[in-house]
């Protein structure tokens, strides 16, 4: 040392990069192949090391350090309302559009929902911000195809794998991205409260104004009080209408532009500024005579962009889970390499306990996550339909539910450079609240799974076939397994309990799916911790027995 050095760096740990994030990542090969998307494993290799470069990383940090700033008037006191992103945001963007990850599932082929969600759980240990408007982009295709003149010229833009970040008319673009705006001031969940209006125009002066384009447009005043992603190039919002044909919430496609080239009447207030999910716009706004052309029948809004929420709903589970996965390879890559009172960290008992905890429930939310996606997949068959429809609700409540506590963990795992914006895990600490928050809360959620449950006793049997594919091997499983579906034969569960109902539901298909699928060190430590007991409290909790070091193995191969 110098003279005037006051220590040494030693004993401090190089960040997990220049890794492939697929390669090391098991249990996700292993979910790709069973639920049908083994022909996507070159391509997901190939992205893992992608994603896992120290550059690409990189840019989650950049584009979260240097959030949108929103221009509204341009040097001439034009009113552009224009949101200026880092280069960071814009590559990744870039990234997602480009490999497909808001289009490939709607071009066709076996195993595609499957393959999509292993993409977006890699991207998901990237940056979380991006995957909100690239999510409501895939999740409109469904609700926009209600309106075939509007889907006859958008789906070719919005399915283009070229990111087109300019700030044209669509016509103009090589790709267009979709945002969607829900909620008001007064309402929140409750959109049914929602005051926006819309009036339709006359058919002689809509055909003036737009031509061809001009069949039911509608004139909207009103306000969103979270509007996502408002560079995007047109919206789906709900509004209140009048009349004989359909009183009521309708939905409505606004775009940014409208088809003569002006600018559509929509006036961004402000951004948000979010506890978390920095990197991506959120808008409050407000709409002074916008143009919208209805989607799906006069006061059937809800049902129509519910077509959009399952999309989005799902892409909550994989984003939760994809940052869970995230926490985990940070927290346990330092591990393995911080040596504490003599020895590494990840080599002793209590934090083996922690780390192998956290595990499981990084392995349990990806084998759901995907075996989810399958259900999508086969959404042609009415019992995975059905399946779906139970378990969107139910996953994205518990898993989302569990993003928070994981991420706290991981943190504390690395210790105080964890707590400081040095460190990924402040950044996915903050994004791991926001899935289960948007696009229906938890409670929301536990209402929606009571709906399906009562609605038609085939939610219950598409339920209990899945969990009779794991057989009867497990005797505490079985009674488990019982135990659950009696209680939904009864009676219609009451709404008191409904969130420890979802968590029993999702808590019984991931141990049904480790039983079947996982090796044994893994599904009876599962079984152990979260079954046999009631999970919660602190995660560390496993029981003695467990082989942690067999489940750590597992759970990041390095």
């Amino acid at each position: 040392m110098q003279p005037f050095d006051t220590h040494e760096v030693r004993n401090t740990v190089a960040p997990f990069e220049n890794v492939n994030l697929y390669a090391a990542d098991l249990a996700l090969q292993e979910a790709l192949v069973r639920e049908g998307a083994a022909d996507a494993a070159d391509a997901l290799h190939a992205l893992g090391a992608e994603l896992g470069r120290a550059d690409t990383l990189a840019l989650g940090r950049l584009a979260n350090l240097y959030a949108p700033t929103l221009h509204n008037y341009d040097s001439q006191g034009h009113r552009i309302d224009e949101v200026e992103f880092h280069p960071g945001w814009h590559r990744l963007m870039a990234l997602l559009i480009g490999h497909g990850a808001h289009s490939s599932p709607w071009q066709g082929g076996a195993g595609a929902q499957v393959a999509r969600a292993a993409r977006y759980l890699l991207f998901g240990q990237v940056e979380n911000g991006a995957q909100c408007p690239v999510t409501m982009t895939y999740a409109a295709v469904p609700a926009l195809k209600q309106a075939p003149k509007l889907a006859l010229k958008w789906l070719p833009k919005i399915l283009s794998n070229e990111y087109d970040p300019r700030s044209l008319p669509v016509e103009q673009k090589n790709g267009a991205i979709i945002g969607m705006g829900m909620t008001e001031k007064q309402g929140g969940s409750d959109v049914r409260a929602n005051t926006t209006r819309a009036a339709p125009l006359p058919p002689s002066e809509a055909r003036a104004l737009f031509g061809e384009d001009g069949e039911q447009v509608f004139r909207i005043v009103g306000h969103k009080w979270f509007f996502s992603a408002p560079q995007s190039d047109a919206h789906l919002i709900l509004a209140q209408t009048d009349g004989e044909d359909g009183a009521g919430l309708s939905c409505f496609f606004l775009p940014r532009y409208l088809p003569n080239g002006e600018r559509n009447a929509i006036r961004v207030q402000r951004l948000k500024d979010k506890v978390g999910n920095r990197s991506n716009a959120s808008a409050e706004v407000e709409f002074t005579g916008a143009y919208g052309w209805l989607i799906g029948k006069p006061g059937r809004g809800i049902p129509t962009i519910l077509e959009m929420g399952s999309h989005t709903r799902l892409d909550c589970v994989l984003g939760s889970a994809g940052a869970m996965r995230a926490a985990l390879t940070h927290a346990l890559h330092h591990a393995r390499r911080r040596v504490a009172f003599g020895r590494p960290l990840a080599e002793q008992p209590l934090m083996q306990n922690v780390l192998a905890d956290l595990a499981l429930e990084s392995e349990a939310a990806t084998a759901f996550a995907m075996r989810l996606a399958r259900c999508f997949d086969q959404a042609a068959d009415p019992v995975q339909a059905m399946l779906a429809r139970v378990l969107t609700p139910a996953g994205k409540y518990w898993i989302c539910k569990r993003g928070p506590a994981f991420g706290a963990e991981a943190m504390e795992v690395i210790g105080g450079s964890g707590y400081v914006e040095d460190s990924p895990l402040a950044r996915l600490y903050r994004e791991l609240p926001v899935n289960s928050i948007w696009e229906g809360s938890g409670n929301v959620m536990c209402l929606d799974l009571l709906r399906a449950l009562g609605k038609s006793p085939e939610a219950r049997d598409a339920l209990a076939a899945e969990l009779a594919e794991a057989g009867n091997g497990d005797t505490f499983f079985v009674a488990y397994r019982s135990t659950l579906m009696a209680d939904l034969a009864q009676q219609q569960p009451d709404e008191f309990g409904a969130r420890l109902l979802a968590e029993r539901v999702v808590l019984a298909v991931q141990a049904g799916l480790l039983l079947r699928h996982a090796p044994p060190f893994v599904s009876s430590a599962f079984m152990a911790s979260r079954l046999k007991r009631e999970p919660g409290g602190a995660f560390g909790r496993l029981p003695n027995g467990v082989d942690c070091a067999a489940i750590l193995a597992r759970a990041l191969v390095e």
